[in-house]
């Protein structure tokens, strides 16, 4: 047994994995689940890891590991891209953080998904935001043999993934791939900052990363917990190494870009290059109504009315009654999947993401519009031509509640002030609003009619 020969099962069964209410079969996909045992390689840096992301690491040292994977294909349409996510553990489960944005676009367009449990919490529980809902915790007859180390070995895990995807992919049922793509969000989006600074240019496996919503430090490469860092010291905000080895694609909320439970990105901001992008998007949270109510139920053919449903404003977090409603904008889903079509049209072709202005700060906090909302960033119709005020701005009774912002709908003097003309004049505006967002690629063209429909209903009666 070597770090590189992993040793693959197929786990036959339903997997523990949240991918939504619907039946990945009605959406022409398949699921399958793998334990993947092997040993793993730790790292230790090698001189400074300072703020400019230009870090050195050497192996130190092995343990051994078993781990499960998720596999998801198309039965029909494979579109030659693999995308593997590094499941999020902040709520104490394993949650796939990106897919749940995304999937629609992936869905449609024929990608191949694999997931992979790549931190200890998720499989053995620990630290988090959450209550313990680790695999074992869930179901201990099915994964009670797993076993991870520790998350100082979660790069290399992560790495012989990949491997197993781009090398022995006939063992996990996927068609060959011609790129593998890694993404990660929040927690995960902060250890795969540190992998693309210290691990990547060892390893040189992924054609390009997704990186969403990391704030500004990144995981420390001896995995300490991100929820406890030392003492004396505050976790510093890291840019990315500047000489990127292939595309890397960076997407901020306002929640991410201020800061708050960890310093905020603005702290890291660095110039978009020919290998980096980065989308700030005024008007978003870190989380909101389409991670928790919207995703589950967004399966392409989920009736309208769902919809609207689920994206209604509420301050029902999870149990915990807020003062406020949580961000219940629409528009992280929707540019979150133009920068996942983006990343791999930038891949495939070498043709870059639009580059995008900042988010305009003032003392750590976004400029306002006269409506309230953040100015500068990726423009959307629901900044441009708005019926509410959306933040990244939390009431702070929780982390929790921080990261899932805040949501205010203007009253009817408001709307009666912004739209004279009622609800054709919004519609017209938005429409006009949205179609230059789709011309600059902040949005897609297939998510248009879907668009336009939410926007007819949650217009005010």
């Amino acid at each position: 047994m070597t770090a590189n020969e992993p040793v693959v099962a197929h786990a036959p069964g339903r997997p523990r994995l949240l991918l939504g209410a619907y039946d990945l079969a009605d959406v022409g996909y398949t699921d399958d689940e793998f334990f993947v045992s092997g040993a793993a390689t730790r790292y230790a840096p090698v001189g400074d890891h300072g703020p400019d992301g230009r870090w050195q690491a050497a192996p130190s040292g092995s343990a051994d590991y078993t781990i499960r994977i998720v596999v998801l294909k198309p039965v029909d349409g494979f579109n030659g891209t693999v995308v593997v996510e590094w499941l999020n553990v902040s709520g104490g489960i394993d949650a796939p953080a990106v897919w749940m944005m995304t999937h629609r676009e992936l869905l449609r367009s024929g990608y191949g998904y694999v997931a992979v449990s790549a931190q200890q919490v998720g499989i053995e529980g620990g630290a988090s935001l959450g209550m313990d809902l680790s695999l074992k915790k869930q179901d201990p007859e099915r994964y009670w043999h797993l076993n991870h180390p520790q998350d100082a070995y979660s790069y290399d895990i992560f790495t012989q993934a990949g491997r197993l995807v781009r090398d022995r992919f006939e063992a996990l049922g996927l068609p060959r791939p011609e790129r593998i793509v890694a993404v990660g969000e929040s927690q995960s989006a902060m250890f795969l900052t540190t992998y693309v600074n210290a691990v990547d240019p060892l390893v040189r496996l992924y054609d390009g990363f997704l990186i969403h919503s990391r704030f500004g430090p990144a995981a420390a490469l001896d995995g300490a917990s991100i929820f406890a860092p030392p003492e004396d010291s505050v976790p510093q905000a890291v840019r990315f190494r500047t000489d990127l080895r292939v595309p890397l694609f960076t997407v901020l909320t306002e929640t991410d870009v201020i800061g708050g439970v960890r310093p905020g990105y603005h702290l890291a901001r660095q110039p978009d290059t020919e290998w980096l992008r980065a989308w700030e998007i005024p008007g978003t949270a870190h989380a909101d109504n389409y991670t928790i109510r919207v995703s589950y139920i967004d399966s392409g053919t989920a009736p309208l009315a769902d919809l609207v449903a689920a994206y209604a404003p509420t301050d029902d977090l999870m149990g915990q009654q807020l003062p406020h409603f949580i961000n219940f904008a629409p528009q992280h889903h929707y540019v979150l999947q133009a920068a996942i079509a983006a990343l791999d049209n930038w891949i495939r072709t070498g043709d870059g993401p639009p580059v995008a202005p900042q988010i305009a700060l003032r003392d750590g906090l976004p400029l306002l519009d006269d409506n309230g909302l953040a100015t500068g960033g990726v423009r959307t119709p629901w900044v441009d031509v708005p019926l509410a005020r959306t933040s990244g701005v939390g009431s702070g009774e929780t982390a929790l509640s921080h990261l899932f912002g805040s949501g205010e709908p203007f009253d009817a003097a408001t709307v009666a002030r912004l739209y004279p003309g009622g609800e054709p004049e919004y519609l017209e505006r938005f429409t006009t609003a949205l179609d230059s967002a789709i011309r600059s690629g902040f949005l897609l063209a297939a998510d248009r009619a879907e668009i336009l429909a939410l926007a007819a209903a949650g217009y005010p009666r």
